[in-house]
């Protein structure tokens, strides 16, 4: 598990370190507590919790349209601002986690609707840009 991830000589690098699996395609890293079994994400300590890869798979929990620019720091994203969905993807059995969710109109975006995880870039614009946690509407995962 890992923040930098060669595919074939294209390399993705995460915006964080022990975010994605290094697996093809990647998963998301939980941290499952050593002692509950409480399964969270991102993956805090190791000393507390074990890293787990959580499932690509979930549902549509909740969302809402993130439509101004955050405040910098923390936001590191493009000084060109474009709104998008902030998603609380429910992992079944695992855990809710936010991420952006891509390749959908505001519109068209239906709490329960199946999901994949897709890395996105965090820049949509640069392709040499870090890649965040995001979900796609399950048809359009590949």
């Amino acid at each position: 598990m890992t923040g930098d991830i060669n595919r074939g000589g294209n390399e993705m690098r995460a915006i964080a370190e022990g975010l994605f699996t290094d697996e093809t395609p990647p998963r998301l890293i939980g941290g499952k507590d050593r002692e509950t079994g409480r399964i969270v994400f991102p993956c805090p300590s190791p000393s507390t919790h074990e890293p787990v890869p959580l499932s690509r798979d979930g549902k549509l929990w909740s969302y809402t349209v993130q439509r101004f620019r955050p405040k910098s720091p923390p936001y590191l994203g493009p000084d060109a601002f474009a709104p998008w969905v902030v998603a609380y993807v429910e992992l079944p059995g695992e855990v809710i986690v936010e991420a952006r969710l891509d390749g959908v109109a505001f519109e068209d975006v239906t709490v329960g609707m199946p999901v994949r995880f897709k890395p996105g870039l965090l820049d949509r614009n640069d392709p040499a840009s870090a890649h965040i946690p995001a979900f796609v509407p399950a048809e359009l995962a590949v």
